[in-house]
Parts: C-alpha cells; sequence; structure tokens
C-alpha cells in the first residue's frame, strides 16, 4: 500500500510537472505571436514577391497573415503580370493566406491609384497592422514612392540590393518554380516565353536583361516553392504581342509586351 501510494505521488508529481512545463509553453509562445507586428504582403504573383515572402515569414517579429493584389477590373486579371484572377486565387489558395485585392480601372491616373491605395491601408491601419513588405530590389525611386505613399506603416524590402544573378540562383536552390509569362519586346525575343526559371534560363538571358527582370524586362508566374502547400496546376494558352505608348514618347512610339496566357 506504501508502495502504490509512493508510486502515485510520483506519477501526479511527474503529470504535474508536464501540466505545468506545457501551460508555460503555451504561455510564451502566445507572448511571442502577440508581440508580432501585424503584416500585410504586395503580392504580385511572381518570383521576387515569392521569395520575399518565404523570407518574412522566417522572421520572429513579425506575422504576415495577409496578401494584397492589385487587379484589373475590367479585364479581370493582375496588373502588370496580366495573370488571370482565377488563376491567382489558386495560387493564393496554396500559400494559405488570406487576400485582399485592389480593383482598378482599365487606365486608372495616379490619382486614381492613390486613392485606392489610400483607402485600402487606411482599412489595414484600422485593423491593427502596422508592417508591410515588397520583393523590389535596386529600383529607388519605387521605394521612395511606396515610403512616402504608407506613412505610419513600416515597409520591409527583404531583397533590397542584394546580388540578382545571387537570388536567382537562391530562388532556384530553394525549390521555388515559375514560367515567364510577361516580356518587353524590346529587350527580350519571344522564344523566353513561357520559359522555366532555371540555370539554362539564367545562363541565356543577355547581359543587358537583369538575371531578375527588375528594370521591367519580364514577370513570372510562380507556381510552386516552400511557401506553397502543393503545386499550382496551369495549362499554357496563347501568346499575344500588346502595344503600349511609351512614356515620354511620341504619338506613334510603342513599347511591345508579350503576354503568355495561362489557363
Amino acid at each position: 500500500m506504501i508502495y502504490m501510494l509512493k508510486s502515485w505521488q510520483i506519477n501526479y508529481s511527474e503529470r504535474t510537472s508536464k501540466s505545468i512545463a506545457t501551460f508555460v509553453m503555451v504561455l510564451l509562445c502566445s507572448r511571442l505571436v502577440e508581440s508580432m507586428r501585424k503584416t500585410y504582403f504586395n503580392w504580385s504573383t511572381g518570383k521576387d514577391s515569392a521569395l520575399a515572402l518565404k523570407y518574412l515569414r522566417e522572421r520572429e517579429d513579425l506575422k504576415v497573415d495577409r496578401l494584397i493584389t492589385t487587379i484589373n477590373s475590367v479585364h479581370d486579371r493582375v496588373t502588370m503580370h496580366g495573370l488571370r484572377r482565377e488563376l491567382m486565387l489558386r495560387q493564393v489558395e496554396a500559400i494559405g493566406l488570406p487576400l485582399e485585392t485592389i480593383e482598378l480601372p482599365e487606365s486608372p491616373s495616379m490619382e486614381d491609384y492613390d486613392a485606392l491605395m489610400t483607402k485600402t491601408v487606411e482599412g489595414l491601419m484600422s485593423a491593427g497592422y502596422t508592417d508591410c513588405g515588397f520583393g523590389d530590389i535596386f529600383l529607388e525611386d519605387l521605394r521612395n514612392y511606396r515610403e512616402s505613399q504608407l506613412q505610419g506603416i513600416q515597409c520591409h524590402f527583404p531583397l533590397w540590393k542584394k546580388d540578382t544573378t545571387e537570388l536567382l540562383h537562391e530562388f532556384i536552390d530553394s525549390g521555388f518554380k515559375a514560367v515567364v509569362i510577361c516580356l518587353n519586346g524590346e529587350l527580350l525575343d519571344e522564344s523566353f516565353v513561357g520559359r522555366s526559371l532555371d540555370k539554362d534560363f539564367l545562363n541565356d538571358l543577355p547581359e543587358s536583361v537583369d538575371p531578375c527582370g527588375e528594370n521591367g524586362e519580364f514577370h513570372t508566374f510562380c507556381y510552386d516553392g516552400p511557401i506553397f502547400s502543393h503545386p499550382v496546376s496551369f495549362e499554357q494558352g496563347d501568346c499575344v504581342l500588346r502595344k503600349y505608348p511609351k512614356p515620354g514618347g511620341g504619338v506613334d512610339e510603342y513599347t511591345g509586351y508579350w503576354f503568355l496566357d495561362l489557363k
């Protein structure tokens, strides 16, 4: 009887110690989460966004729990990249974060864009967001514009000033997969449309083209990698050339962009 009592006391003590340890661990974890700053990420659907998002989600001081994407509401596609909305939604579902879209008109003026962005950011700040992230690498004027428009929000640029060749190698070596869906026809020929971002792609790029397309040479759709729960399936459709007026150019001066339709 005495032996059984002592055994019960030992087991009870062990159970109590484990319970206390578990409680302390849960408490510490909850306090850590509470101390993390609410962060949204400006999601473009491409390679730079994917790698930057990975960086920010690995930080212990930030809690990235929302994506923001701009949509051309007339064509129902992601701005700049031309990706269909439904494919972008499948991509975001595989990432597992809530999405908020900013619906833009066909050809918004800077005043229209700023007004829509301000309204969105004010709503995010009211919801407790204090930080945001971008995938920009070295365009100073773009960073300055973003920071000037986001007063009261701490902006993070995890890829800033990193070597773009090394970044693309890291992207590939980390297990990310992406395909080129848009390119500037004056800087790259049509044969690069639809190509996968791999080391052959990097080796084939002209020396004048930035390896990450940071000067607008090309855009991508990222469909697999460490931030995804599963690969995003898609099919390649038609490739079309669209012409847009050159900024500051003459009446008849246009730049041609190749777009690959993904379904």
